[in-house]
């Protein structure tokens, strides 16, 4: 099984392109993936969930879709944990 790589916060908000309250805020309405919790005081995302949103961005996809693909996303997320 091949590990997939975590984006820790500075490399995830470097390739979307947005500043940190901007990640922030797009995760609050929707159109972005919750981060996942490493540490006390560390968090990223797995590097195919921002590949996955930067494609549908670059596709011109609206706002109601990748909200679609972000709730896909964390649902993967989810049934690959519990599998």
């Amino acid at each position: 099984m091949q590990v997939e790589p975590i984006l820790r916060f500075p490399q995830a908000a470097a390739s979307r392109g947005l500043s940190r309250s901007a990640c922030y805020l797009q995760i609050a309405r929707g159109l972005m993936t919750r981060p996942v919790r490493l540490g006390d005081r560390a968090v990223g995302w797995p590097a195919s969930e921002i590949e996955a949103i930067n494609a549908a961005r670059i596709a011109g996809k609206s706002d109601d879709e990748i909200r679609a693909l972000v709730r896909q996303l964390e649902a993967a997320r989810i049934q690959a944990v519990a599998a």
